[in-house]
């Protein structure tokens, strides 16, 4: 029992480090605007939208909703339907700006990272932009679906306060783990760290998505969370690499 403490605290211990390390790295000017600037883009650019199709989109809605007691108030009704299309638009927002930091930002901050960080470890990835888009768009597919599905679940109490942390978490674990490795690890170095790792993994991707609910501090969450993921993998790749002998810098 207490080895099994001892190992879980000791994951614990490396998230909370990967924090720190990616806060301090927030610091620096030339991350710190690869950092801003995806979340601006996709709510500028999401904003415009809903904009322009708010009201056919409220009307929409409206008559799809049941003819319960209830809901036979305009007020009712009418605060439901503009809940229902903001938590829709959500995970549009936060998906679009995770898109545009795996594949565009977090390229860019890697390169100062690595080189600060982690200039000992070679590059075995391949196809690694591709690799990248592919694995952030089938991440999010499951993800915009599984919210959209999900939605009615909302009216239950409670599950509003645990569902959109769910959802956030595996979002930012599944994306971020291959973004972090693609560039360093080969497929097979890929696999063994994602499942060495799993639970700080896991963990890490909780922690970056209770940022979201911070003011301000949203805004730097996808950015924040990739570095994170960052850190934790390169350091577990580079304790894999030590153990087999494998130290090529």
């Amino acid at each position: 029992m207490r080895p099994q403490i001892n190992k879980q605290l000791l994951s614990m211990i490396e998230v909370f480090a990967a924090f720190i390390r990616a806060a301090r790295d927030l610091t620096q000017r030339n991350i710190l605007v690869h950092a801003l600037w995806p979340p601006l883009v996709s709510l500028a650019a999401w904003s415009a939208l809903a904009v322009a199709l708010w009201e056919p989109a409220q009307a929409t809605l409206a008559a799809m909703l049941p003819d319960w007691s209830w809901l036979t108030s305009s007020w009712v009704s009418g605060w439901l339907v503009n809940a229902i299309l903001l938590m829709a638009l959500a995970p549009l927002v936060y998906f679009t700006t995770l898109m545009l930091v795996a594949t565009v930002a977090l390229p860019l901050m890697m390169t100062v990272v690595a080189a600060r960080d982690y200039p000992d470890l070679s590059r075995y990835g391949s196809n690694v932009v591709w690799g990248s888009v592919v694995n952030t768009l089938l991440a999010g597919l499951v993800f915009v679906l599984g919210w959209l599905i999900t939605l009615p679940l909302l009216l239950i109490p409670g599950v509003l306060l645990v569902m959109p942390l769910a959802w956030a978490a595996w979002l930012n674990q599944r994306t971020f783990r291959f973004d972090a490795l693609a560039e360093h690890a080969s497929a097979d170095e890929r696999r063994r760290v994602i499942a060495r790792c799993k639970p700080q993994l896991l963990l890490a991707g909780g922690g970056a998505a209770l940022l979201v609910y911070v003011p301000l501090v949203n805004l730097l969450a996808p950015a924040w969370a990739a570095l994170v993921f960052v850190h934790l993998c390169l350091s577990a790749l580079r304790r894999l690499r030590a153990e087999e002998g494998v130290w090529v810098g």
